[in-house]
């Protein structure tokens, strides 16, 4: 198995003593740190007017971090294309597949928070259609050596060759989260490869990763279990006070970014916004416990086929330490065999 990082960082707000910039540097340092760890590479969020500083700019971010390593896998989970200009976003994405010597990994998605695509006043509505054509430009953008025009429904480009060319062949990788079993087969006929979300329950993740598996192999192609990322929060704590404090910390994340993703009429049918809200629920899904407990839920994954997992530390550089020392070197053998078709 192969593990990776995946989050955010914060820059904080306040007045002239407050160093906004402290927590994007804090950032970067951890990630230094994870590669000499032995994590295979970072996965960054894009979100927008959340009021706690969750990362925006992630190209940015990830082109400071690729500045600073050499190994890592610098990945995007996810750009939300709907906002994007598609052509400055295909440029701005080759630069640092360039700059990092083709280690990019593009993650994408339609979003799901309403109140991004209210402030960017872009209706959710046109979130399907949006992500649709401006996949279809960044692919011919990233492909297309000759001049060629554009002619949308919200976009039109003339007459453009763009530039730089991507270091990665025919471009970078590209990610997709997906939760629904629609979803995930439209994953699989695209070619793409595959994000799991952090909040699902380890049963129906294992289901999720079957179903890609099926649609991968139903479309004559030979199925890589490196193609599906399976994100889970990670926390070593030692007592099961420590253990239910994480959990409510972890209940209260999630409460605050569902306020900012619901829609007026209470109708966000995304996958993420349909699990339980129960300490039961966020502490079966969550990598929280002793190393010992982590290796026995890491092992259910890997018996239901995940075989690279992404871990957002709720606990901090240390907990990735203590998981790189005690819990990165049981999975460093040949893995189990896992129970999907």
């Amino acid at each position: 198995m192969k593990f990776g990082i995946f989050g955010s960082a914060q820059a904080k707000r306040g007045g002239p003593d407050t160093d906004s910039g402290a927590g994007f540097r804090d950032f970067v340092e951890l990630n230094v740190e994870a590669e000499a760890l032995g994590f295979v590479s970072s996965f960054l969020v894009e979100h927008h007017f959340t009021g706690f500083g969750q990362v925006s700019a992630t190209l940015n971010l990830l082109t400071w971090v690729g500045a600073r390593t050499t190994t890592l896998r610098l990945g995007t989970a996810v750009i939300v294309l709907p906002w994007h200009n598609p052509v400055l976003l295909a440029e701005q994405a080759a630069t640092i597949d360039l700059l990092s010597d083709g280690r990019l990994d593009f993650g994408i998605g339609k979003g799901y928070r309403h109140n991004e695509f209210a402030g960017f006043c872009i209706p959710m509505e046109e979130s399907d259609g949006r992500f649709e054509e401006a996949l279809e430009v960044i692919v011919k953008a990233w492909t297309s050596d000759a001049p060629w025009s554009h002619r949308g429904k919200y976009w039109q480009f003339d007459n453009v060759v763009v530039e730089p060319p991507t270091a990665q062949k025919p471009h970078p990788p590209f990610w997709m989260g997906a939760g629904h079993p629609e979803s995930i087969a439209r994953v699989a006929e695209r070619g793409h490869h595959l994000l799991l979300d952090q909040f699902a329950p380890i049963e129906q993740t294992g289901e999720r990763i079957a179903i890609f598996k099926r649609e991968v192999k139903a479309r004559g192609r030979i199925f890589d279990p490196m193609t599906v990322a399976v994100t889970r929060s990670v926390h070593v704590v030692m007592t099961a006070a420590e253990k239910e404090k994480a959990v409510e910390v972890r209940m209260a994340a999630r409460r605050r970014t569902e306020r900012l993703a619901q829609r007026p009429d209470g109708q966000n049918k995304a996958s993420i916004m349909s699990y339980a809200m129960t300490p039961e629920a966020a502490e079966e899904s969550a990598l929280y416990g002793t190393p010992d407990e982590i290796i026995a839920k890491i092992q259910t994954l890997e018996r239901l086929g995940a075989r690279y997992v992404l871990l957002n530390s709720a606990g901090g550089p240390e907990t990735l330490r203590r998981f790189a020392r005690e819990v990165m070197p049981v999975f460093a053998r040949e893995p189990l065999l896992d129970t999907v078709g």
